[in-house]
């Protein structure tokens, strides 16, 4: 019988870990995708995914405030619209960090940002013509 449990356990495969109060300190980008893809049945889930969100949207507000104070040239991301909802938006970076690991340690803001820019560029500005002389 305990043959039987520990064959069952090796056969289950590799269980999802657990968040960890490190990954709401570290401000990595890897474990901001890891709070952001806590799964449901995780003990911390409902605090990773609300941390996530606040984060999410800290960082779009300060992008908002600066690109407003210095112009939309220094926008660096532009959401369509609709814009996606938090939830669209963050299991998109939960998509977009496993498809990255190489931005793993890289600072959190600067993943996010990162993820937005290719996610959601902005369109951009055609330079006039000069006439051909």
């Amino acid at each position: 019988m305990l043959l039987a449990a520990f064959a069952a356990v090796l056969l289950a495969g590799p269980a999802a870990a657990e968040v960890t109060e490190q990954e709401f300190r570290s401000g990595r980008t890897g474990d901001l995708a890891a709070l952001c893809g806590a799964p449901v049945q995780d003990p911390m889930h409902t605090a990773a995914v609300n941390w996530c969100q606040g984060f999410m949207v800290g960082a779009g507000q300060y992008h908002r405030s600066v690109a407003a104070a210095h112009g939309d040239a220094h926008r660096v991301f532009c959401l369509p619209t609709p814009e996606p909802t938090l939830e669209q938006a963050r299991l998109a970076f939960v998509a977009w960090a496993a498809k990255n690991p190489q931005y793993a340690q890289d600072r959190a803001v600067d993943g996010l940002t990162r993820f937005a820019a290719e996610t959601w560029p902005c369109p951009r500005a055609e330079s006039p013509r000069r006439p051909r002389r």
